[in-house]
């Protein structure tokens, strides 16, 4: 079977309803009425399956879901119009829930830690990876109580037996873990997500660079993409690094904005674009997402215009 280039697949373990609301402002003990709320299907491999989607692209999200907020998750996902592989499980999906306080400008994140998954219901996810087509398969977002911290060195392993490229973006453990299987084509660890990995503080743009340097040279990943917030980012390779500054811009949330800067970046690999420029691709759809309230997630037309300005920076 010939998969086209701009094909892909993404694992979201333990994914959300992500639900935002937007309030005048937050008074403890009061009934306070939103302005404004919406809620959409989130966990990161399915924020990323969003923006690239919306870039063109095509994706399948394979995707655990349970209870009656599972049934409400799958329907969101419908909603979006994308292509998804649902494994079943007894526990509930979680629901995660954002808050913009219009008085002070502050967001405040509330996110669930999720189910208990069992054996069979993550073994059954690693045979749904085992059975997808793609060019890239991207694993992405934090790993439910129950599954094994090595569960995306196996999916690594999985995918590297197809020669497919792998990315991944998780945290702890289970990054440490998917590192060590080796093969990596792209890891993309926040600053903080890096600190946890070395075990240490990397408080300079050259610590943090020689960390993700370290990654490379170990032959773990072919490329680190470290995001700094509002910073900017740093891509390292074997090549050497590129050192990107943040373009300044007004946030409204900073929801998404780590899945945005990843799909895009795939999107623009996935397309044969040269690592550079990918990555620039990438900070100007990490910039987009903050454009806008909730998980609204990146915008092509934002990308396309901050996009001169992240090459320029």
């Amino acid at each position: 079977m010939t998969v086209p280039s701009t094909t892909i697949a993404t694992l979201t373990m333990n994914p959300t309803i992500d639900v935002a609301y937007d309030v005048d402002r937050i008074i403890p003990t009061h009934k306070i009425r939103t302005t404004r709320e919406y809620a959409n299907p989130g966990g990161g491999g399915i924020n990323v399956a969003r923006v690239f989607v919306r870039l063109g692209g095509a994706a399948r999200c394979i995707y655990l879901s349970g209870g009656p907020t599972g049934v409400a998750l799958d329907g969101l996902l419908d909603l979006h119009q994308l292509v998804r592989t649902r494994v079943p499980i007894a526990g509930h999906t979680r629901i995660a829930v954002t808050t913009l306080e219009h008085a002070t400008g502050q967001e405040y994140r509330i996110t669930p830690a999720g189910p208990e998954v069992r054996e069979d219901e993550w073994r059954a996810a690693l045979a749904r990876v085992a059975a997808t087509e793609c060019s890239h398969f991207v694993a992405s977002g934090s790993l439910p109580h129950g599954v094994p911290a090595t569960f995306y060195a196996d999916v690594a392993r999985i995918v590297a037996a197809r020669d497919t490229c792998m990315v991944l973006d998780t945290s702890g453990e289970a990054l440490r873990q998917g590192l060590q299987a080796g093969g990596i084509d792209l890891v993309k660890p926040s600053r903080g997500e890096l600190e946890t990995l070395t075990g240490s503080r990397l408080p300079t743009r050259a610590a943090v660079i020689d960390a993700a340097m370290a990654i490379v040279a170990a032959r773990q990943a072919r490329l680190v993409a470290v995001t700094l917030g509002h910073e900017g980012a740093i891509l390292a390779r074997a090549e050497g690094v590129i050192d990107c500054p943040a373009v300044p811009v007004e946030a409204r949330s900073t929801v998404g904005a780590g899945d945005s800067f990843l799909a895009a970046m795939v999107y623009a690999l996935c397309a044969g674009q040269g690592d550079v420029a990918a990555f620039h691709m990438g900070v100007a759809a990490g910039t987009a997402a903050v454009l806008h309230p909730g998980t609204d997630l990146a915008h092509p037309a934002d990308i396309a215009r901050l996009l001169p300005a992240v090459i320029a920076a």
